[in-house]
């Protein structure tokens, strides 16, 4: 397999459009993600998914969705069933934690197991980020809970069922989007919290889960950590925090390089992130003028040292299968009846 270019794009609708082909042939993006715009039915994804690995040449190209359950959920039913936002799991937890911890993995299992069947292979979930009083609902239920203890435990039981269930899981939002009281969607987030409260909170929760082999980075400014620089962008944070002090060694890949918290052009936010110590840019929105400045900003291969991280992915994903026990979804909807009655239409 041919060198690819640090980068993952969207596109814009149901197939894949000549100019389109054209480009990520040209382009070589190592990966492709979904959203709602890109579905319509069950046939149509497989085509879609199918597509994309012919024409890149890569039969375990990654193609990446955000499906994490609740609001966050590009495939939807009747194409797959409703599964509930992490934040139940984590109210399960108060007061049933092996039970929680059972359901979040077998929920996540099965959840993985329906996108592996249309060609999908990595979802960016969980989000490991704490929910607290007072923040931006852009995280809210999507988070476990406000405890360290949950997320982590809940947070290893949707990895180890994503992977059961044939997809690789990516944590996020490294190091931590929890606190965020602005969407950074639409604006920077600034976080006014000591390094040492960080530390022993949002950052621990990914220090006791740093061996994920793909992680995102959230769009955030810490000013106790560096007060110039936004997240993403900056080598404090990305070397002296995410690498080094919650100790992630695995392929770390921006947020959406689109979103309004970054500033400048394109082509600027590209190479910022890569000097910063990003492995990977994600840009999402298909839109074929910023896709082709991300392109120009790219170099046309991985850094050295993501090199290593992009290996042990594709091994991973080479050998990926789905092993979901058999009579999971029963269990499963025993185990969330009362608290979620849509898992019955699991069944």
């Amino acid at each position: 397999m041919a060198d690819t270019a640090p980068v993952i794009f969207g596109l814009n609708g149901l197939s894949l459009s000549d100019d389109e082909a054209a480009f990520f042939r040209d382009a070589r993006p190592w990966g492709i993600i979904l959203f709602a715009r890109n579905i319509e039915s069950a046939a149509q994804l497989r085509a879609l998914t199918d597509d994309l690995r012919e024409k890149s040449g890569n039969q375990n190209l990654p193609i990446l969705i955000d499906q994490e359950g609740g609001r966050v959920a590009r495939v939807k039913p009747p194409l797959a069933p409703l599964y509930p936002p992490m934040g139940l799991y984590g109210e399960m937890y108060q007061t049933d934690k092996a039970r929680a911890v059972e359901a979040a993995r077998l929920g996540s299992a099965l959840l993985a197991e329906d996108l592996s069947s249309l060609g999908i292979n990595v979802d960016c979930a969980p989000c490991l980020d704490l929910r607290l009083a007072g923040t931006s609902d852009v995280i809210g239920d999507r988070a476990f809970g406000e405890d360290v203890e949950s997320c982590v435990a809940l947070g290893r039981a949707v990895m180890d069922g994503l992977e059961m269930g044939g997809v690789m899981p990516v944590i996020k939002h490294l190091p931590g989007h929890g606190r965020a009281r602005v969407d950074s969607h639409h604006e920077l987030p600034r976080i006014s919290e000591d390094a040492e409260t960080l530390a022993t909170s949002d950052f621990a929760i990914f220090r006791q889960l740093n061996d994920a082999l793909i992680g995102m980075t959230g769009h955030l400014l810490y000013e106790a950590i560096d007060a110039q620089t936004v997240s993403t962008c900056s080598k404090n944070i990305i070397y002296g925090v995410i690498r080094r002090q919650i100790g992630f060694d695995g392929l770390l890949m921006s947020d959406d390089i689109s979103m309004s918290a970054l500033a400048g052009d394109m082509g600027e936010r590209v190479v910022a992130s890569l000097e910063a110590g990003c492995d990977m840019i994600l840009h999402c929105n298909g839109d074929m003028n910023e896709m082709q400045a991300v392109a120009a900003a790219a170099p046309n291969q991985a850094s050295i040292d993501a090199k290593p991280r992009l290996d042990r992915v594709a091994d991973a994903l080479a050998t990926l299968s789905a092993q979901t026990p058999k009579g999971a979804r029963k269990v499963w909807g025993e185990l969330m009846g009362d608290i979620f009655p849509e898992s019955q239409n699991a069944l």
